[in-house]
C-alpha cells in the first residue's frame, strides 16, 4: 500500500507543480465567464456606431425618426443627388442615402454613397426604418388602419414552470422556471468538458506508460512494485490531478458567475446618467437580458447536477484511463505505427460526442435513454441529459452500470498491462491482448 501511495504521490505532484497546469487551471474559468460577460459589458459601456446621413427621398414617404437611440441621424434634403454627393462631407455628414420611388411590388433597392463603408448593424437599421415607413404608406393607401394591422401581430413566447406530485399524487407547484435553451447549453458544456478531460488525461496516462516502457525505466519500477500497482498508481494519481482541476474550475466558475451576476444587476438609471441619452435603452435591455440569463443559471438544481457530474467524470475516467493504460503498455517500439491501436480506446468516446447532438435534441427518446446507460457512452451522454431531469430510475441504473463497468475495465486493463508492459519489439494485436486477459499469472 505504501508503494502504491508513493506512485500516486509522484504522478500527482509532478503534474500539479507544472506552470502549464496552474495557468490552464486558473485561466480556464476566467476565460469561460469572460466569453459571456465581456460582450455584455462592451455593449453597455462602449456604445454603438452612429452615423449622420443626408437623405435624398424620391419616394415621398420617408420621415426622420425621433428615436434618441437611433443608429443613424437623418436629414432630408431637396438638393440634386449629384450636389449632395459632392457636398455631404463639407456639411458634416457621413454619407448620402438615396431612396427611390416606391415600387408597386418587389424589392426596393436603396443606394448609399460615402467614403467609408457602413457596418452590418447600421445597414440593418436603415433598411428596417425605410421598410417600416414604406409598409405604413402602403397600408394607408389600401384603406386599412395601421393600428388594426399592428393588432394582428403577436409575439409568442413560452414560460416553462416545473410541476411535481407528492407521494399521494397531489400536485405541488415548485415555482421553478425551466429553460430549454439553458438546459441545452448546460448539456453541451457538460458533455464536451468530460469528453475533453477524458481524452486529455487518458492520453496523458498512455504517454506516461509508453515513455517509461520505451526508456526501460519500467523494468526498474516493476522490480519493486507489481504491474497492477503501477497501473493503479498512475490512474489514481492522474485522476487526482483531473479531479483537482475540475473542482477548481467548478468553484471558480461559480464565484465568477456570482460576481458577474451581481455586477450586471445595476440600476438602469445610473447607467443612463453616466452614459448620456444616446445609449439609454440599449444598456437597459442588455443588462436585463444578462441578468435573466444569470438568474436562470443560478436557479438550476446544481446540488443535483454537480455531484452526478463528478460521479460520471470519475467513472468515465476510470474506464477510459484503464483502457489507455492498457493500450500504452501494449504498444511497440514504433509509436507512429502503434497509434492505430489507440483508436480502439478512443473510438467509443468519439462516438459518444457524435451522439450528443441528437441526444440533447430528444433527451427523452429511447436512443437517449439506452445510450446514456451504456457504460462507454454514459460518462458523456448522461451529464448532457441531467439538466433535462431524466427519470430517477434511469440515472440510478446508469450509475450502477457505470460503477460496475469501471471495476471490470480496471481489472481487464490490469490483466493486459502486466504482460504488455514488459513486451518489446512489436505492437500487440487485439487478439493477443484478449489472450493475455485469460492467461494465468
Amino acid at each position: 500500500m505504501d508503494k502504491l501511495w508513493l506512485i500516486i504521490q509522484r504522478e500527482y505532484l509532478t503534474r500539479v507543480k507544472k506552470k502549464s497546469f496552474i495557468l490552464i487551471t486558473l485561466l480556464s474559468p476566467v476565460i469561460f465567464v469572460a466569453l459571456f460577460t465581456i460582450p455584455v459589458l462592451v455593449t453597455i459601456f462602449a456604445g454603438k456606431e452612429k452615423k449622420s446621413i443626408l437623405v435624398k427621398d424620391d419616394s415621398g414617404v420617408f420621415q426622420v425618426p425621433m428615436d434618441t437611440s437611433a443608429r443613424a441621424n437623418f436629414m432630408l434634403s431637396q438638393d440634386p443627388l449629384d450636389v449632395m454627393k459632392a457636398t455631404y462631407k463639407s456639411q458634416g455628414y457621413d454619407g448620402v442615402l438615396h431612396i427611390p420611388a416606391v415600387p408597386a411590388s418587389g424589392k426596393m433597392q436603396l443606394s448609399y454613397y460615402s467614403e467609408k463603408q457602413l457596418s452590418l448593424g447600421v445597414v440593418g437599421y436603415i433598411s428596417d426604418r425605410v421598410a417600416e415607413q414604406v409598409e405604413a404608406k402602403k397600408v394607408k393607401d389600401a384603406g386599412y388602419s395601421e393600428e388594426v394591422i399592428d393588432n394582428f401581430k403577436t409575439d409568442v413566447g413560452i414560460d416553462q414552470e416545473e410541476l411535481a406530485f407528492n407521494k399521494d399524487g397531489v400536485l405541488v407547484e415548485t415555482g421553478k422556471k425551466n429553460s430549454a435553451e439553458l438546459a441545452t447549453a448546460i448539456g453541451f458544456v457538460s458533455g464536451f468538458v468530460i469528453y475533453i478531460v477524458l481524452i486529455f488525461y487518458g492520453a496523458m496516462i498512455m504517454r506516461s506508460v509508453m515513455e517509461e516502457k520505451t526508456n526501460r525505466i519500467v523494468e526498474v519500477i516493476i522490480s519493486s512494485v507489481k504491474p497492477f500497482q503501477l497501473m493503479m498508481g498512475k490512474i489514481l494519481g492522474v485522476s487526482a490531478v483531473g479531479l483537482t482541476q475540475m473542482l477548481v474550475w467548478i468553484t471558480m466558475t461559480f464565484i465568477l458567475t456570482t460576481a458577474a451576476t451581481s455586477f450586471l444587476h445595476v440600476d438602469p438609471a445610473s447607467l443612463q446618467h453616466s452614459m448620456g441619452p444616446m445609449q439609454q435603452p440599449a444598456p437597459e435591455v442588455v443588462t436585463s437580458q444578462a441578468g435573466q440569463v444569470f438568474e436562470a443559471i443560478a436557479s438550476q438544481n446544481w446540488s443535483y447536477i454537480l455531484p452526478l457530474f463528478l460521479f460520471y467524470f470519475i467513472g468515465g475516467y476510470f474506464i477510459y484511463s484503464s483502457l489507455f493504460a492498457a493500450v500504452g503498455a501494449s504498444m511497440g517500439d514504433d509509436q507512429g505505427e502503434s497509434q492505430s491501436l489507440s483508436m480502439v480506446a478512443m473510438a467509443p468516446i468519439i462516438l459518444s460526442i457524435v451522439l450528443i447532438s441528437p441526444i440533447i435534441e430528444n433527451p427523452t427518446s429511447n436512443l437517449a435513454r439506452w445510450m446514456s446507460i451504456f457504460p462507454l457512452f454514459s460518462p458523456v451522454l448522461m451529464p448532457a441529459r441531467l439538466a433535462f431531469e431524466p427519470p430517477l430510475w434511469e440515472v440510478l441504473l446508469s450509475m450502477a452500470v457505470l460503477a460496475g463497468s469501471a471495476v471490470f475495465f480496471v481489472w481487464l486493463a490490469g490483466r493486459i498491462f502486466r504482460v504488455g508492459i514488459l513486451l518489446y519489439g512489436k505492437k500487440a494485436t487485439v487478439g493477443e491482448m484478449i489472450k493475455w486477459t485469460f492467461s494465468r499469472e
